[in-house]
């Protein structure tokens, strides 16, 4: 077993130059598999998730809390008001000669746990805070992070901020968003639930073991497994600005996951997941139905095989079919539109997809079960409230998603899309986004193909949004006469994403948020398969 501990983060500080946000994208549990399905802790297709920091649990830096002076008095973290100390520190960055200023205030609590082959594999248990400024020097700007929450260490945040901003250039589009646009959506948006630390570690432990066992149970042909997991985390977070804005919201969430291996007669091995993830424990699915689901969908994969290089109809499974539309919100960011690098720059009010297409970005979201979504989040990265975006409506492009940035470069408001990490300036990210689901079961949607690809699995990242080239790697089932077959790998579907927006042409039931980015199944026609 590995038990990991991660220390205080280290005192950095970046240039206020807009940055493109993280890759997004999905995820079962925390680390590169958990980047790669999307939930909260993670920036799942770009998309504004919750907060939460790795840090040493047993060995928290000493916090200060009043007017920040160097004689303070220092007292344990378990007392410290985030909301007074980032008000406090925007207050000090104003009194040492900036003409505007931000803080962001972030502390959270991490579980996480993976069991292999019944033992104990790796077990994580950790907390932090941190604390980043922006400053504005007219129309110059930096920004800087710490976890150093001493008054010296505040100190030193406030200096190296306006250190910097006076050696950086002047940008005319840089500043914070006007004073009459802050706010918070009102009401409780259900983001926060205590019970993800309801268990005591055994029992978080035995859920992980649970899952795993239910997988490896369910067929002779599971030999093998990568582990089952649980993680529960929660966060809290703060923003402040000079221009009177304090928000301040907190966020759970807890997941079990599995992920068997199976074996064919030859031996032949392959390796598929399932998961489950919620805001609250309540939520999940039991760890015997992730496990069932996971050993099935890898037991689906044995006997995998090319197929002939054709053109043929492509059915995304909603697991997959939602990196699409995360490509699209690469596509339709502010950012990449101002530097005129995307395929949809110039196409507002254009027919850009399929009739039956209509995305949106929804920040204010709620699941079915009530809880708030993964996406969710009472105000944007910059203290603007959270709303509901039309992206695609119909087919045709209605909005970009922008910050106040992105906003300002292009002549037009911010639709309320800031994303802002500790330091650096504000990215541009969605909420909830999804592709609003057809009436079509997807039963039907794949009865209907006479020979085809099931997508349920992308490999690589051969999306360009600038020309709108797609190219990814990938492995399914073959449909045949509007049946599953035979399972198919070592294939490459290639197409052109603007052309494959046009190509929709059936659009199913079944949309369910997994993460902050979800997609019903998706028939696209006309797709290159690259096989044999």
């Amino acid at each position: 077993m590995t038990a990991v501990r991660t220390g205080p983060v280290i005192t950095a500080s970046q240039p206020s130059r807009p940055t493109k946000p993280a890759n997004r994208a999905s995820k079962p549990g925390r680390g590169s598999e958990g980047r790669r399905r999307g939930l909260p802790g993670y920036a799942g297709a770009g998309c504004r998730q919750a907060i939460f920091f790795r840090g040493e649990p047993n060995r928290k830096p000493v916090c200060y809390l009043g007017p920040m002076s160097k004689s303070a008095t220092a007292f344990e973290p378990a007392g410290l008001d985030l909301t007074s100390l980032a008000a406090d520190v925007v207050a000090m960055a104003m009194k040492a000669g900036a003409t505007d200023a931000e803080a962001v205030a972030r502390e959270g609590d991490e579980f996480s746990v993976t069991v292999r082959k019944g033992q104990v594999e790796k077990l994580t248990e950790s907390g932090s805070r941190g604390l980043g400024l922006r400053v504005f020097l007219g129309r110059r700007s930096a920004s800087s992070s710490t976890s150093d929450l001493t008054a010296e260490g505040i100190r030193q945040l406030v200096e190296s901020a306006l250190a910097l901003a006076r050696v950086t250039g002047e940008d005319v589009f840089a500043g914070l968003p006007e004073g009459e646009e802050f706010g918070a959506a009102a009401g409780d948006l259900h983001l926060y639930y205590e019970d993800v630390y309801s268990l005591a570690g055994p029992e978080r432990i035995e859920l992980a073991r649970r899952a795993e066992a239910a997988a490896l149970a369910a067929d002779a042909r599971i030999t093998n497994s990568e582990g089952g997991s649980f993680d529960a985390a929660t966060g809290r977070r703060v923003l402040a600005n000079s221009r009177g804005f304090a928000g301040s919201y907190r966020s759970s969430y807890a997941g079990i996951a599995a992920t068997p291996l199976a074996a064919d007669a030859d031996g032949r091995m392959q390796v598929d997941g399932w998961w489950s993830s919620g805001r609250r424990l309540g939520d999940l699915d039991t760890p015997e139905a992730v496990g069932q689901e996971a050993a099935r969908r890898a037991l689906r994969r044995l006997g995998a095989r090319r197929v002939k290089t054709q053109k043929a109809p492509i059915v995304f499974a909603p697991e997959v079919a939602r990196s699409l539309i995360g490509s699209v919100f690469e596509a339709a960011s502010g950012d990449a539109i101002w530097r005129h690098a995307s395929f949809l720059a110039g196409k507002l009010g254009e027919s850009v997809a399929a009739a039956s297409v209509t995305i949106v970005d929804d920040n204010l979201m709620l699941l079915p079960s009530g809880a708030g979504g993964f996406g969710t989040s009472p105000f944007d990265g910059e203290g603007l409230p959270s709303r509901r975006t039309v992206v695609v409506e119909g087919g045709v492009l209605r909005s970009y998603l922008l910050n106040t940035y992105a906003a300002r470069k292009l002549g037009m408001q911010s639709t309320h899309n800031a994303t802002r990490g500790l330091a650096g300036a504000p990215g541009i990210g969605c909420g909830n986004l999804y592709l609003e689901p057809g009436t079509t079961p997807p039963e039907e949607i794949v009865a209907g193909v006479e020979a085809g690809l099931y997508v349920t699995s992308l490999m690589g990242f051969g999306v360009n949004v600038v020309t709108g080239d797609y190219s990814r790697g990938a492995a399914g089932l073959w449909i045949e006469k509007g049946e599953l077959t035979h399972a198919v790998e070592e294939v490459t579907i290639a197409g052109n994403l603007a052309q494959m927006l046009r190509d929709v042409t059936a659009i199913g039931s079944d949309l369910e948020f997994r993460g902050a980015v979800a997609s019903p199944t998706l028939r696209i026609d006309g797709m290159t398969i690259a096989g044999e």
